[in-house]
């Protein structure tokens, strides 16, 4: 039996937003400007600030290639705080990392699992207990009917084992009790996702053996340290409603000071409460479900916040306590469920306290990280959740597997929740870590893009002003605002403009990630920059995609915007009036569009009675490194261009292009970029061009002559200023009537990258560009 619980008793995020917006300087056609629902600017004391991203390749022995595979799942910490140790499930061992100074993280390498069993053995999960981390060992194999695994006492300092445990089944997390006297292992014994039970679907339950938790003593000397199994009242699961409470699977354990075990029985929808000093199953109870409205649903490339989820199991993986009395979990979800938000539950009588709604989500589109390929799934997934203590008020760190980010809350009053900051990861983030004896929280994701070059990394982050001069621009740099309770939707911004009538505005575009085509205003006097407005492109009433890589606004009010193509020929230019009418296209001249491939048109600018566009890639006929880049006149429908030289890396199967080009004070300022990110990022950087004073070639066939370049600014040590993961694609430049230079970066939607969308503001144009 399923149970919503006491739904009027629940007191969603909705409740702690007020949302405003004023139709004042409102276009035809235009969403009007809006206000941020949350305050983002907390005091740097009241504030994490990021020190670091160690992406954990770095960590790797000699012998592997670079490419292998590697994660940081699940860390722990030693007890001065210093040394972090993470699994890496997928190259089968233990990684240790120096964070004594948490600006400069230092990788001393690893712990194979095949020194200390077999090649094939995966660790699950790590805890350390003064001089020694038990590490929890899978050794199931592919043998899903017959789950085994051990945990391993390893000494820190030698990385020696001097103790191994049966653990008599598959084991998932670990947690140690507040007083250090013994553990809890959930034992899990998971399912088969390929295997189909006697008149069920694939991947369904029962799938025997049952579940159950392992807790271990911890007094006395590690080699004498002994399980006790505790197994769980089938008919009483049966009795809370659990599903298949014949074949229970926990996930994961929490344990309290009076040393409670909390276990999630994530696939069963349930959560038990264990007496861990005597073994006792206190109580058993279902995490209930719950509809959740205000969500995109449709996998469709567009941010559609009008779908909903109905009566839906949380089937929490997460938990963690909030004192004693409460716990809270991460309702990521599995096979037949997931709430894309979290809750807090009475640990006493089971009901729930709060439920995050669709606060998680919106969370996720207000700071460009919604991911859409994952709307009809389970939405942003939060997975990993932490609690501690900041400042004397009990906080809940919550991770969001897909949009990668971590969400911070104060939860002093477990009624009312209040989010505080969202702190931005690379992808997957799972383990959360808080390290309080030295104001630190860890970040460990589990998600490795080799190919891509994200990759997995442990994340730092510092609390308090001691920290405050880490990682500027705070994230999020760049935020929307809300409509009608909703935010508006963003992402993959590869194009900026200046507000020809407002000094502290912009204008930006979402390129293909997400449609239909808008063009987006831009707040810069606020912190974080606001997108406050939105306008819907239409073409004979109706709306368009358009895979928009610039955009310039008119003088006279409308846009021309830079238009790429899936081939050469679907590059154009598109005229837009001050409506959302597109007046006219201007595709490019066919000789020159048949020689184009994917990357095409990039960047435009309108200057006078010219637009200038800029090609990202070579033309087939031209030198490799010289690209081109154009002047349209309408006047005659003229088309003439100029040869522009590239930068090169030397790394490779890397390429270089340019992104984007503007105009100032009979310049051009064209930016040019490597496809590489994270440490291996090298050309992120503006150059001067002087317009040219006599015309160019008219032909794909002609040669152009190369205009001279100067630097004007390298925007790799801006981008690194964020210790964060150096983000690939900048793709945004303008210098708004303030006559201050702003750069965006484009989170591509968070394929093949992290998400982060970094939003510089680099100060008065003349001290921020060389010359």
């Amino acid at each position: 039996m399923k149970r919503a619980r006491a739904a009027a008793a629940v007191t969603t995020a909705a409740t702690l937003i007020l949302a405003g917006c004023s139709t004042a300087d409102k276009k035809p056609g235009e969403t009007p400007k809006a206000n941020s629902p949350i305050d983002w600017n907390l005091p740097d004391a009241d504030r994490y600030h990021r020190t670091a991203t160690y992406p954990v390749y770095f960590n790797k022995p000699a012998e592997d290639p670079i490419d292998r595979e590697t994660v940081a799942e699940i860390s722990t910490v030693t007890p001065d705080g210093n040394t972090l140790i993470y699994t890496d499930a997928a190259a089968k061992r233990i990684g240790f990392v120096d964070i004594k100074d948490p600006a400069k993280p230092i990788g001393t390498g690893t712990l194979s699992l095949a020194e200390l069993g077999h090649k094939d053995d995966q660790p699950t999960s790590v805890a350390v207990v003064k001089d020694h981390v038990l590490v929890v060992v899978d050794t199931t194999g592919g043998d899903f009917a017959d789950p085994t695994g051990r945990v391993d006492i390893v000494r820190v300092n030698d990385r020696t084992r001097v103790h191994s445990i049966d653990l008599g089944g598959q084991p998932d997390s670990i947690d140690i009790s507040p007083d250090g006297t013994f553990a809890a292992i959930a034992m899990e014994n998971q399912r088969n996702e390929e295997f189909t039970p006697p008149g069920k679907e694939e991947g369904d339950l029962p799938q025997p053996p049952t579940g159950f938790v392992q807790l271990i003593d911890l007094n006395g000397a590690p080699n004498t340290w002994k399980p006790r199994k505790v197994d769980f009242d089938v008919e009483a699961a049966r009795k809370a409603g659990l599903d298949t409470p014949e074949d229970l699977e926990p996930e994961y354990v929490s344990i309290n000071s009076r040393g409670q075990v909390a276990v999630t029985l994530q696939e069963n929808n349930g959560i038990a409460v264990i007496d861990g000093r005597t073994g006792a199953v206190q109580k058993i109870f279902s995490a209930g479900s719950q509809s959740v409205q205000g969500i995109d649903t449709k996998e469709d490339d567009a941010i559609d916040q009008t779908g909903s989820i109905t009566d839906t199991p949380r089937e929490p993986d997460a938990i963690g306590w909030i004192g004693d009395d409460h716990f809270a979990t991460a309702n990521e979800g599995d096979w037949k469920g997931g709430t894309r938000g979290w809750t807090i539950f009475d640990a006493g009588t089971g009901e729930v306290t709060w439920d995050a709604g669709n606060s998680v989500e919106q969370l996720a589109v207000r700071t460009g990280l919604h991911i859409e390929d994952r709307a009809e799934s389970k939405g942003p997934e939060p997975e990993g959740l932490a609690i501690t203590n900041i400042g004397g008020r009990p906080t809940a760190l919550i991770a969001s597997e897909r949009s990668n980010f971590v969400a911070v809350y104060d939860v002093s009053d477990p009624k009312a929740p209040a989010f505080r900051q969202i702190l931005p990861t690379t992808p997957g983030p799972e383990g959360v870590l808080p390290i309080p004896s030295r104001n630190l929280l860890a970040v460990s994701s589990e998600s490795d893009d080799a190919e891509a070059r994200v990759r997995a990394s442990v994340n730092l982050y510092g609390y308090g002003e001691s920290f405050a001069g880490s990682g500027k621009p705070d994230f999020p740099s760049i935020v929307s605002a809300d409509i009608d309770g909703a935010p508006i939707g963003w992402g993959a911004l590869g194009a900026l403009s200046a507000d020809p009538k407002d000094p502290n505005r912009l204008y930006t575009a979402t390129d293909s990630a997400y449609g239909p085509a808008r063009i987006l205003g831009v707040d810069v006097a606020q912190k974080p920059a606001l997108i406050d407005t939105a306008l819907p492109i239409t073409e004979d009433g109706k709306p368009v995609t358009l895979d928009i890589e610039g955009i310039s606004a008119r003088p006279e009010g409308g846009f021309v915007l830079g238009v790429e193509g899936e081939e050469g020929p679907g590059n154009e230019l598109v005229y837009v009036d001050r409506t959302d009418k597109i007046e006219k296209r201007v595709p490019l001249p066919n000789d020159v569009a048949a020689q184009l491939g994917s990357q095409g048109l990039e960047g435009v600018a309108v200057d006078g009675n010219s637009v200038w566009v800029a090609l990202q890639r070579e033309l087939k006929s031209d030198p490799k490194g010289v690209v081109r880049i154009g002047r349209y006149t309408p006047d005659g429908d003229k088309w003439e261009w100029f040869g522009y030289q590239l930068d090169s890396t030397g790394t490779k199967d890397d390429w270089i292009g340019i992104s984007e080009i503007s105009v100032h004070k009979g310049e051009l300022l064209v930016l040019e970029r490597d496809k590489l990110n994270g440490p291996d990022a090298r050309v992120k950087a503006l150059y001067r061009v002087a317009v040219p004073d006599r015309g160019g070639v008219t032909a794909a066939s002609d040669k152009p002559r190369i205009l001279p370049k100067t630097p004007a600014r390298n925007l790799v040590p801006d981008l690194q200023a964020t210790n964060g993961y150096v983000q690939e694609k900048v793709e945004g430049v303008a210098i708004a009537g303030n006559q201050r230079l702003y750069v965006v970066t484009d989170n591509d939607g968070l394929d093949d990258a992290n998400g982060e969308t970094v939003f510089l503001d680099l100060g008065p144009v003349t001290e921020a560009l060389r010359g």
